[in-house]
Formats: structure tokens, C-alpha cells, sequence
């Protein structure tokens, strides 16, 4: 699915729900269709569950009803504001069932289906839970904890803060993709179903696509009790609205010197506010900058994040130890740095360039990953990644990838490395990341056509899938007709099963 008319503003979402939507990594709406069409849904999900099994990404073809529910305003209007006009659905979708009287799960991240990536601060995934019958508390909802996609560990073992997305038939989750939560305990005789879909961000945001008032970010309506990530709020914001990474700093608060000695402090909670509060200080706080490399090294996730963001905003000056902070022998101490100098964005991009050449593995993983989170900054940086294509670490690969389709159209120089990767890299994700950047690149990879059209024979499913992206996003008659054959090639009847077969 592509998004291929524009929608009116009324259906967008609004500044505070796009702050929400930063802050606490979910938002809630409801479509407008009528009850009898989620009572279908459920019907049929239902009974061909009981035939089958778990229909898994045949959901869609199986039970079709589904795709007016991601055709419907509301929710088209959501994915919109966060993910821009031509996002598109990801092949991978499960009909997740939890059963009367089940104990639930424990809380999670969803993996990117056996891949490994890097988790995105900036909402370039999001996901759709939708419920097609009531889900009370006591039949067993999803749960989130708000806030916790900018974390990689769970910050606490308890869980206070965890939130029941509870809703009616209809009710529509949009979840950052990176966000904990799990199912609740079921404790009815019905069985709870929840349909999980996935989107992809295609485009780099160059306006707010949201229904936006101001577009600066605003603390406001944010709960007290929330961890304060004003830094990486600020950042997120910034991104959606289509301003350059490193725009973000502000006057000096005139309290530098307290908030690093506060850095030294026996209590996490409050090193955390410190770097927090350095953040707002932008370049201003470059006397910080030592202290902050060594609060990428805290224990307590919070104080690295705020501290990552917080050497962002200070900027250009932060770049030369934060390269260096890359070679650093412990994993999310090297993370945070290519997370800040993402945030940097363009002055840091020469630095990254050069840092492609290290001869650690380490470096040249966390430079390239931060070169495609800066995105269409770093366009100067696309003949040296093009150089190490053929990069002897798979994920140095596969985020070399990601940078040219994060660069968009002006990545058209990579084509040819990036069809060379489609057709020939062993690593399955590299030809995935290769067949999203040429899709990315768009009608610029029309080139592409006749490995794209191989690639819809790749062994991998999702490698085939981007592949189908890619040719409807050049849009050439060659790739029409490419996608054409393997359309007469590829059906499959949804009515098809062992009961009636013809």
C-alpha cells in the first residue's frame, strides 16, 4: 500500500498529538468504518485461523476487508503527519492472536524479522495494532511503556508505567516501531485478536506533513513524571518538521558549570536532568564537552541518551571527540556517539567520511550508521561509500545502503554499487537495504530495472518486496511491465483452501 492521494489538513494530526507522538511513542485513533466491517474481519480471521493456522503475511490477501481499514482517513491521515505522503506498507504482517485465559507476555521490541538493525530515534518505521472486536482491559490488550522506543534496555524491572491500549472495534494503534510493550493476560472466553501491520518512512521530511500550528517544538502537556529527553524530543521534532540536524541550539541557561558538576552526582536521576539540561544550551556548552564524552560511558541509559543529544546541540566543536568516542571498546558507548554526531548532521559528515577508513570494524559500522541517519547532509559523502560497497563487515554494508536511500534522488550515483549489492552481496539484509534505497532513490534508479526484476526471484521474501517497491517508484514502463509478469506470475487465491480448491 502507498498513500496516492493528498489528504485534507483536518485529517492530519495536530501539533500536540505529533508531541505526543514524540514523547510517548503511540497515539490512538478510529476509523470511520462501520461496525459490521470489523465484525467481518474478526469473522473471517477467525475461521480461516481454525482451517490454517496462523495466516501470518497472508493476512492481507486472506481477509482483503483489512485494506479499507488502512485506506480509512483517520488512520491514513496519522501515518501521514509521521511518516510523510508516500509511506509504504511493509510486507511483513501477523494476525496476533491471544487466546482466552492466556497469561500474556513479557515486555519487548519487535525484531526486523531476523535482520539486524540499528534502532531509529527519528520515526522512519512506525507500526499499526488494530483491533477488529472490543478490547477491554480484561480480554488481554496490547501495552506499551511510553517513551521507551529512545531505549535499548528496559530502564526498570517494574512495570508502573505500563499503559493498556484498550479500544473498540476499529480502535487503531500507531507504535513507534521501537517502543516496549507486549500483550496482557486474556481473561475471557473470546479470543482477543490484534493485526499487526508495518510502514515505512520512504522520503526525508523537508516540511512538517502534520496540521501544524508552530512549527518549533513546544514543551507543553508533557507529563511530569515523564523521564525529561528534551534534547532528543527537540531533535525528533525538528527532523519530522524538515529542518537540517545541529539546528537546535539556544541561548546560553547561565547555569553551565552546576549542571556539569551535577553530572558528577551519585544520583542517576539527576546526571540525566544535567545532560538534559545541557542540551539546551547548544554550542554555549562546549566547555561541557569532556564530561559529556564521559557520560556516554554512564550505566544509566537515560544520562548516555540526554548526553548524546546534548553534544549534538553543542555541535561542530563536540566532532573531533566524538569520532574518537567511536573506536570506544564498549557497544553503546560507541552508539550514543553515532547517535550525537547523526544529530550534529552536516559539520560532522567530513569527520565521518574520513572514518570510513579505520581499520576497526567498530568505527566504520557507527560512522556509516550515522552518515544515514544525517541523510541528505551527507550527500558530499556518497563517492567515498560508494568506495566500500564491497566493505569486508556485512553491517558496514548494509548502512552504506541505508545512507544512499536516506540521500534520495541525489544518491543516483550509487545506482550501480547498489545494483552490484542487489545482485551479488551474500549478506540477504545488504540486498534488502540495496532494493530500499534504489526504491528510495526512486524514478533516478531506472537503471535498476533488470536487477530489480531478478530481485523478485530473490530467496529472501523482503528482499523481493522492496524490489516491488522499486518498480513501482521508478514507474517506467519497463518496470510496469516487470511488475506486471510477476503480478500473473506471483497471485494467489484468497478463497483457495482445502475445502475448495477450483
Amino acid at each position: 500500500m502507498q498513500a496516492n492521494s493528498r489528504l485534507s489538513d483536518d485529517c492530519k494530526l495536530t501539533d500536540a498529538q505529533m508531541r505526543d507522538f514524540i514523547v510517548n511513542g503511540y497515539l490512538t485513533v478510529k476509523t470511520d468504518l462501520p461496525r459490521s466491517v470489523h465484525e467481518t474481519i474478526y469473522r473471517k480471521t477467525l475461521e480461516s485461523t481454525e482451517k490454517e493456522g496462523n495466516l501470518g503475511n497472508n493476512i492481507l490477501p486472506r481477509v482483503p476487508e483489512l485494506q479499507a481499514v488502512f485506506e480509512d482517513t483517520a488512520v491514513r491521515g496519522a501515518f501521514t503527519s509521521i511518516l510523510g505522503e508516500n509511506y509504504v506498507m511493509h510486507s511483513h504482517r501477523h494476525p496476533h492472536q491471544n487466546k482466552p485465559h492466556s497469561d500474556g507476555q513479557g515486555f519487548h521490541k519487535d525484531s526486523y524479522w531476523g535482520y539486524e538493525k540499528v534502532r531509529h530515534h527519528c520515526p522512519r518505521w512506525a507500526m499499526a495494532f488494530y483491533y477488529p472486536q472490543d478490547a477491554p482491559l480484561e480480554m488481554g490488550p496490547s501495552s506499551v511503556l511510553p517513551g521507551t522506543q529512545y531505549y535499548s534496555t528496559r530502564i526498570t524491572e517494574d512495570s508502573d508505567s505500563e499503559l493498556a491500549i484498550c479500544g473498540e472495534a476499529g480502535t487503531v494503534s500507531i507504535i513507534h516501531f521501537d517502543i516496549w510493550h507486549r500483550a496482557m493476560a486474556n481473561q475471557t472466553d473470546k479470543t482477543r485478536y490484534m493485526m499487526k501491520f508495518q510502514f515505512i518512512r520512504m522520503e526525508a521530511p523537508e516540511v512538517p506533513e502534520w496540521n501544524v500550528t508552530d512549527p518549533h517544538w513546544q514543551p507543553e502537556g508533557i507529563n511530569p513524571a515523564t523521564p525529561a529527553h528534551q534534547g532528543t524530543w527537540r531533535h525528533v521534532w525538528n527532523w519530522v518538521a524538515g529542518e537540517a540536524n545541529g539546528r537546535t541550539a539556544e541561548a546560553g541557561n547561565g547555569s553551565l558549570s552546576a549542571h556539569i558538576t551535577a553530572l558528577g552526582s551519585d544520583d542517576a536521576d539527576v546526571r540525566a536532568n544535567a545532560a538534559d539540561q545541557l542540551g539546551l544550551s547548544g554550542e554555549s556548552a562546549a566547555d561541557a564537552i569532556p564530561q559529556l564524552i564521559e557520560a556516554l560511558r554512564d550505566n544509566y541509559e537515560p544520562v548516555r541518551l540526554n548526553a548524546a543529544y546534548a553534544l549534538g546541540t553543542i555541535g561542530k566543536p563536540a566532532v573531533p571527540q566524538l569520532i574518537a568516542t567511536l573506536g570506544d571498546e564498549n557497544g553503546p558507548t560507541r552508539r550514543m556517539a553515532a547517535y550525537a554526531l547523526a544529530a550534529v548532521g552536516a559539520p560532522a559528515v567530513t569527520a565521518l567520511t574520513e572514518a570510513l577508513q579505520h581499520t576497526e570494524d567498530a568505527v566504520r559500522i557507527e560512522a556509516t550508521y550515522a552518515l544515514a541517519q544525517i541523510g541528505d547532509s551527507a550527500e558530499a559523502a556518497v563517492p567515498a561509500l560508494v568506495e566500500h560497497t564491497k566493505d569486508s563487515a556485512d553491517q558496514v554494508r548494509r548502512y552504506l545502503a541505508d545512507t544512499f536511500g536516506g540521500i534520495g534522488p541525489a544518491a543516483a550515483p550509487a545506482v550501480p554499487a547498489l545494483i552490484e549489492m542487489l545482485e551479488n552481496d551474500e549478506d540477504k539484509q545488504a540486498r534488502f537495504e540495496a532494493a530500499l534505497a534504489l526504491a528510495q532513490i526512486g524514478p533516478a534508479s531506472s537503471d535498476a530495472v533488470p536487477a530489480l526484476e531478478k530481485a523478485l526471484r530473490d530467496p529472501d521474501r523482503y528482499v523481493r518486496d522492496n524490489a516491488i517497491h522499486a518498480l513501482k517508484r521508478i514507474d517506467t514502463p519497463e518496470a510496469e511491465s516487470a511488475l506486471y509478469d510477476y503480478l500473473l506470475m506471483a497471485r494467489w487465491c484468497p478463497i483457495t483452501n482445502r475445502q475448495s480448491t477450483h
